[in-house]
């Protein structure tokens, strides 16, 4: 067990990673890294499904509601500041829990990045002959085809992130995940834990957050964040369904059935993700506390 410094629990939405992750956290008297991009945003609590107050005086949490949605926050700059975290804690922790369903985010802290090819000239004018004969759509396309794992993670809505990612996947002849997930060594001794559902009993456990959701205020909050719409942090399943319903788009029952939809399709993204991720241990939902522990020795 002392060899394995960090904990990291992954998964879907919806799948339990905050339940298990503080109660391991409990049982091994250490503390929590949030890896959920959308949880470093404290607008968006409801959509972003923060941990309860009553989680979160259980077991302190870092990374929670820590910046405003005006304030991009990248995975090399999380990567940076939760390693200067974990560095505290593990004086005087032996063990510290990450907790989230951020691919990008979670890998960048826990094997850091590879440096990246150099873009040809070829490759530029390839991507932009792209553009030209389809679009943005295109674009989106080719990137699903050449690199189906980032393609699951990043916002497909963003022109500059799908040429880079395509001007390197054309000049290396490789997905341009490979060099954010790599060969760089790890950053710390890690054990990753991936929580795995039925895909029928997920898609019912997300169906009841989001009624959850809009029972608690989702809307509220997303008319709050409305003149904001425009941000990165923004782009995301919860919110972009309701500035549609705003402008008169979608009446509110559609736009709540559009959540539930986009996040099934999100949490599949994800999965396809982590799948990629061969060092991940998957355990069944709600295996007992007992069991998980074992995974560490």
């Amino acid at each position: 067990m002392d060899s394995v410094k960090v904990i990291a629990i992954v998964g879907p939405t919806a799948s339990g990673k905050t339940k298990l992750a503080i109660e391991l956290a409990e049982k091994l008297n250490t503390e929590i890294i949030s890896a959920d991009s959308r949880q470093f945003y404290r607008e968006l609590p409801i959509g972003s499904a923060m941990p309860n107050t009553e989680e979160l005086n259980r077991v302190k949490h870092h990374f929670i509601a820590c910046r405003s949605v005006c304030e991009e926050y990248s995975s090399g700059a999380f990567a940076r500041d939760a390693r200067s975290v974990i560095d505290d804690l593990l004086n005087t922790k032996k063990h510290v829990i990450v907790c989230g369903g951020s691919g990008l985010y979670i890998n960048s802290l826990l094997k850091g990045m590879d440096e990246f090819p150099k873009v040809t000239q070829t490759a530029r004018e390839q991507v932009e002959a792209l553009f030209n004969s389809g679009g943005i759509e295109a674009w989106q396309r080719e990137l699903e085809s050449k690199d189906p794992a980032y393609y699951s993670v990043v916002d497909i809505q963003n022109p500059a992130r799908l040429r880079r990612a395509l001007e390197i996947c054309y000049s290396s002849g490789k997905p341009y995940s490979s060099f954010k997930t790599g060969d760089s060594k790890p950053t710390y001794p890690f054990l990753m834990i991936g929580i795995k559902w039925p895909k029928e009993e997920l898609h019912r456990r997300i169906h009841e957050r989001v009624d959850t959701m809009v029972k608690d205020g989702l809307e509220n909050e997303a008319r709050n964040v409305n003149e904001f719409r425009q941000l990165k942090a923004l782009q995301t399943v919860g919110y972009k369904e309701y500035f549609d319903y705003f402008d008169g788009k979608t009446d509110e029952k559609t736009c709540i059935e559009l959540i539930k939809t986009h996040t099934r399709q999100y949490a599949k993204r994800q999965m396809t993700w982590f799948n990629n991720q061969p060092e991940i241990q998957w355990i069944e939902a709600e295996t007992p506390i007992e069991d998980v522990l074992k995974l560490l020795n």
